[in-house]
């Protein structure tokens, strides 16, 4: 049988950082606290929390709150029925979730926001690239994502959100300076880019549809969505862009597209565990709702599972 009490407060440490501040939110005092989580390590023959500043979640750890994360729920559910239950700021729920910095920098949000005014549940953002925020799903860390993935993850349902449309853009000047002679793999190969980090691929997939050639591409490395936009502005590189976060500077000529007519579509799904899918289904309402009022329709079929 799992010592919850040592459960919660592993639980509460990684959500607030500290131990001390883990005794204030649960009414005990740190030494309390403290012989809690050794007791429990002992009892598991594993390490649950990195002890720094901030605490972290070993792997063992984020498995044990992702766990806790689903009792929290059941316990607000059961609470809404036996007021007496509730317990202040010990029973908050965070939902832990993975998405794209273009999702969140666009659409997202509004159905964050809605969704933690209507269920009181706290959120923990994970941010990846979109080829990759599926694998919070696979290691436990996560409860739901926002995905390129259409396949299930094991133990997920799935449901296409929509696409999101990018263009790639550039300041006049840039364009000018760079491409004199017009958009060329060659071109390309010797222009600075602008790049998320390491994983961004979204700069290279526009640049095989447009050159059908996958060039090295010079890049420099700004992990902002409003940062590449004022890049572009600045001259500071070329990159891809959501078409929401450009249209007035297409419309008023600050930003130009490189290649006229050549957008790129990215294909949003979300992907959801099926223990937490019934109690987080307004999540779900709320996330598609908003896919729904600003993504290109889906292309992609119904609810599925894994």
């Amino acid at each position: 049988m799992l010592d919850y009490a040592a459960a919660r407060a592993v639980a509460t440490i990684v959500r607030t950082g500290s131990f001390e501040a883990a005794a204030r939110a649960l009414g005990v005092t740190p030494s309390a606290i403290s012989q809690r989580v050794r007791n429990l390590e002992e009892r598991l023959g594993t390490v649950l929390i990195r002890r720094g500043q901030p605490c972290t979640a070993t792997e063992a750890g984020v498995r044990l709150c992702r766990h806790m994360d689903h009792v929290g729920m059941l316990e607000q559910t059961l609470a809404q029925h036996l007021p007496g239950m509730a317990d202040g700021d010990a029973a908050r729920v965070t939902v832990t979730i993975a998405t794209n910095a273009d999702s969140l920098g666009t659409w997202l949000m509004p159905a964050l926001a809605a969704h933690a005014r209507d269920s009181g549940h706290l959120f923990q953002i994970a941010i990846d690239d979109e080829q990759h925020t599926a694998d919070g799903l696979r290691q436990g860390r996560v409860l739901a994502a926002v995905t390129s993935l259409d396949s299930p993850v094991q133990g997920c349902a799935v449901r296409p959100l929509g696409r999101l449309r990018y263009h790639a853009t550039a300041s006049p000047d840039f364009m000018r300076r760079h491409f004199p002679d017009g958009v060329t793999a060659a071109a390309l190969a010797g222009t600075p880019a602008l790049a998320f980090d390491r994983k961004d691929g979204l700069q290279l997939a526009w640049v095989r549809q447009v050159t059908g050639q996958s060039p090295v591409l010079p890049a420099h490395g700004l992990a902002s969505t409003q940062g590449f936009v004022d890049a572009c502005r600045a001259g500071l590189g070329w990159g891809l862009n959501p078409e929401m976060l450009v249209a007035d500077d297409l419309a008023s000529g600050r930003l130009v597209q490189m290649v006229p007519g050549t957008p790129l579509d990215v294909s949003l799904y979300w992907q959801i565990g099926r223990l937490a899918a019934d109690r987080l289904s307004g999540l779900t309402r709320a996330v598609q709702a908003a896919a729904v009022a600003a993504l290109l329709p889906a292309t992609s079929g119904p609810l599925s599972n894994g």
